[in-house]
């Protein structure tokens, strides 16, 4: 199918991940009816996906919209076995209108939720976020985790309030769910009054969207488990398709 309702009710994958993924899920879903939705289309058989992975069932659901704000909206749920639950969100800007990047990933297994991130990451050549932006997050406080996780060597992309975490116990996770409720109530917000931008302005927010995609396929750990599931070329095109379409 090309695509999956909103309703996470409607789902029977859902219920079966992990609460803090439940819990997002729904955060990030609520946000999104704050704009005007349509329709993103996404290939014809990557919309639902099942595979094995080392024996494993493996089930994948995306929910991909679009806004004037928005060239796409995509959130991935997915489940293999009961040892692996995944969410992973990403927000992609129409260069237009010169907004950042909203990107969300929790990974889950048995014993918890091992890696938790959040970021509004820059798409301007300065590597900046928005004034408005940083106002909104410098407002919200500094979170307060035991564990911080290192970033990548490919995460130069995210900005200086990025979160990535592993949560310590159920108030850490709550606290990590509010504070992307909050990134997403500033996102929308400034989203519903941004202006378009002069032409030039828009090529280099263009250009870091392009330049945020190609880091994001360097992940070497979703590559992998991709490839051991479906194969190389189907790995290459679920990441350049599904999760990071760069810009034409």
């Amino acid at each position: 199918m090309a695509g999956i309702d909103l309703d996470l009710a409607a789902s029977a994958l859902t219920p079966t991940l992990n609460p803090m993924i439940q819990r997002l899920a729904a955060v990030i879903v609520e946000s999104w009816q704050a704009l005007a939705l349509s329709p993103y289309l996404l290939p014809e058989d990557l919309g639902y996906v099942e595979g094995r992975l080392e024996g494993e069932k493996l089930v994948i659901e995306n929910r991909c919209f679009q806004t004037p704000q928005f060239r796409k909206m995509h959130l991935e749920l997915a489940k293999v076995g009961k040892g692996l639950d995944i969410l992973h969100c990403v927000m992609f800007p129409e260069p237009l209108y010169g907004l950042p990047l909203f990107g969300c990933d929790i990974v889950a297994g048995p014993g918890g939720v091992s890696a938790a991130i959040a970021d509004l990451s820059p798409t301007q050549g300065d590597r900046q976020l928005p004034p408005e932006y940083q106002q909104g997050l410098d407002n919200l406080g500094k979170p307060q985790f035991e564990q911080a996780r290192e970033l990548p060597p490919w995460g130069e992309i995210f900005s200086e309030y990025c979160l990535f975490i592993r949560p310590s116990n159920p108030e850490e996770e709550s606290q990590f769910v509010q504070r992307v409720k909050n990134f997403l109530h500033i996102h929308t917000q400034q989203a519903l009054v941004a202006e378009p931008l002069a032409a030039e302005q828009q090529a280099d927010h263009r250009q870091g969207q392009i330049h945020y995609c190609q880091q994001q396929q360097k992940n070497d750990k979703t590559r992998r488990v991709l490839e051991k599931a479906f194969g190389d070329a189907w790995a290459e095109r679920y990441m350049s398709q599904v999760l990071f379409d760069v810009l034409d």
